[in-house]
């Protein structure tokens, strides 16, 4: 009896153990199934993670592409177009320049180019005929002054003798002049502007019909060695000069290349351009945007007829274009009936500031 117990006994003991064997056996698949699962999960989100990061990369690459893209199409124009134009610049040596030989004029033969008859009205700027309706005015965007009154800025051209000099002080008005370059019928206009504290230059520039050319007047076709040049010896003439505005140059300025050009070099020398638009088809505006510049043209053109009553409607006119847009520039010569029509429209102009074209820019 005892024995049977005793076996039955050792036979459930083995069960047990089989059982116990079995689970354990069961435990450890489980185990390593869940192990596996838990190694996938963490493999596969990794992979979705990494996968993610990848896509986001790619996203911000993308767009750094399409800002660095913008950036060049809207910004880098100047800095591309700059490398090229001095590229140009040095790939000749310079000649050298030489002085504008001095010619003594009289004081009667002064006063001769002061003279109306002297000269041919504003109408030479734009190298057309005489009657040409002068190009349009580019709008600018209404300007908010602290003061009350608006600006006008009046810039008067081609002054080159102490005579023009003595009846535009005389006005006892803020008047810009703007010297023409020295030259054989004029040598003195540099040393006149250096008495001024505040001048600008009338630079000569190429016209489409105007044939009476100012010696070294630049041409759309010249390189940039012999603008940069120019500019340059401009610069050492008038070393106060921080404003130039171009004498005649309705086909100079409708050139882009051109004024590419032109730009850079008064770019290099800190010239600001005032465009004196004498032709619609001026690229300043283009090409001073491509610069990041602030464009600023003439407005009105006092003297383009030279009477008397002509040229105070065309003061009226400039008040008005001040009085709605905030500021505006009038550009006139040095004539007896310009003096005389600025004298008496002292009244007109008291509605208005009077300022020198550095308060405008």
């Amino acid at each position: 009896m005892s024995k049977r117990k005793k076996s039955n006994t050792s036979a459930l003991s083995n069960a047990l153990k089989y059982v116990v064997g079995f689970l354990l056996v069961v435990a450890l698949v489980l185990g390593a199934l869940l192990g596996g699962y838990h190694i996938g999960y963490e493999k596969a989100k990794d992979e979705i993670t990494l996968e993610e990061k990848k896509k986001k990369e790619k996203r911000l690459s993308l767009l750094k592409k399409i800002e660095q893209k913008s950036k060049i199409t809207k910004d880098s124009v100047n800095n591309r177009l700059k490398e090229v134009l001095r590229e140009e610049s040095k790939s000749q040596p310079l000649k050298e320049i030489k002085p504008v030989s001095k010619v003594k004029i009289s004081k009667n033969e002064e006063k001769e180019i002061l003279k109306v008859k002297g000269y041919a009205g504003a109408s030479h700027e734009y190298g057309d005929d005489v009657l040409a309706k002068p190009p349009s005015r580019v709008k600018r965007e209404v300007q908010k002054r602290s003061s009350n009154k608006p600006r006008l800025a009046i810039i008067i051209d081609d002054v080159s003798v102490k005579s023009q000099v003595n009846a535009i002080n005389s006005l006892g008005l803020p008047i810009t002049m703007s010297f023409l370059p020295p030259s054989s019928a004029r040598p003195n206009s540099a040393k006149l502007a250096s008495k001024e504290k505040f001048y600008m230059v009338h630079l000569p520039m190429e016209a489409q019909k105007y044939t009476g050319d100012e010696p070294k007047t630049l041409r759309v076709n010249d390189s940039q060695q012999i603008i940069s040049a120019r500019v340059k010896e401009i610069k050492k003439m008038f070393p106060k000069v921080k404003f130039i505005n171009n004498h005649t140059g309705s086909k100079y300025t409708a050139n882009e290349i051109a004024m590419n050009r032109l730009m850079f070099a008064f770019q290099e020398n800190k010239i600001n351009f005032i465009d004196s638009r004498t032709t619609s088809k001026t690229k300043a505006p283009k090409v001073m945007k491509n610069f990041g510049l602030k464009y600023i043209g003439r407005d009105v053109f006092l003297d383009h007829h030279m009477d008397k009553p002509y040229i105070k409607s065309q003061i009226k006119k400039a008040i008005k274009i001040a009085k709605n847009e905030g500021s505006a520039i009038a550009i006139g010569h040095p004539h007896a009936n310009t003096i005389l029509a600025l004298h008496e429209s002292k009244k007109l102009l008291k509605d208005v500031d009077i300022v020198l074209i550095n308060r405008i820019y």
